[in-house]
């Protein structure tokens, strides 16, 4: 629809409300110059008792539209800055009368990522099913639907925490739910794992150079959340201990991959026991 389509449409297709009308027009940030001052020169004088509605996917504040927008009327921008999702998601329980502690607004977050219209569908559902019941970080790990994989948070919050009995709980119950079969879902706990220790491995080393959580969030591109957690982690770990498990990894990768006669499994345990307990 061009800028004078939707100028036309003023006067010829609107939703009437009450004594007066509004009128919607969708994708205005496909909008080229002329369609902007076609606009502009209706703002100058517009029909009377309307509303007009200009809706865009994606629209910067200092842009020609914009501009025009915000001295006619009022300029709305449904834009929340990355860090602030999780602040974001409590507030949309609370406002439907939901309650969600601090932990699970941000295991929300991490499982479908800051997409607010996931994360909304995600929302509603979890306050419909708590029915008024605290949302914790357990309902969040059994009932969020991510992106694409089963979340593994779980796994690498008890080895950052370095607790062998959730490590190893965890890990069999990302084995018992997954939809894969056991082994190819215990390759994806190895990658990630390999993943995660890596990332908090170059975060210590972000650290010891005088790096905060934030700033190494946009070095390693990693949401802010994430990257906080990551710098906790690092603290529970020396150096030393960190490059020990990346190798102890690559080692459970290859046995699991057909390089050892033991059970997989086993390996998996073993390893995972290897890299989270205290040395004595």
């Amino acid at each position: 629809m061009s800028g004078d389509d939707a100028v036309a449409s003023c006067n010829a297709m609107g939703l009437f409300v009450g004594n007066g009308r509004l009128v919607i027009v969708d994708e205005v940030d496909r909008w080229k110059a002329d369609d902007v001052k076609a606009v502009a020169g209706y703002l100058a004088a517009p029909a009377p008792a309307t509303v007009l509605a200009l809706v865009a996917a994606e629209l910067k504040a200092d842009s020609a539209l914009a501009k025009v927008v915000k001295k006619a009327g009022e300029l709305l921008m449904y834009d929340v800055q990355k860090r602030r999702v999780p602040e974001w998601v409590a507030e949309q329980f609370a406002r439907l009368g939901a309650k969600a502690d601090r932990d699970a607004c941000r295991a929300l977050v991490e499982v479908v990522g800051d997409d607010l219209d996931d994360l909304s569908s995600e929302i509603d559902k979890l306050a419909t099913w708590a029915g008024g019941e605290t949302i914790t970080i357990s309902v969040i790990e059994e009932m969020a639907v991510g992106r694409a994989e089963t979340p593994i948070f779980s796994l690498t919050d008890a080895w950052g925490r370095r607790d062998v009995g959730a490590v190893l709980a965890t890990s069999e119950t990302l084995l018992e739910r997954t939809h894969r079969t056991r082994s190819g879902e215990l390759l994806r706990i190895v990658a990630s794992l390999v993943g995660h220790v890596g990332r908090v491995r170059r975060i210590q080393r972000l650290a010891d150079n005088g790096v905060r959580a934030r700033d190494a969030a946009g070095k390693l591109k990693m949401h802010p959340f994430a990257a906080e957690k990551a710098f906790a982690q690092a603290a529970n770990f020396s150096a030393d201990e960190l490059s020990a498990a990346v190798v102890r990894l690559a080692e459970l990768d290859a046995a699991a991959k057909g390089g050892s006669r033991m059970p997989a499994e086993l390996e998996l345990d073993r390893t995972l026991v290897d890299v989270t307990r205290r040395a004595s």
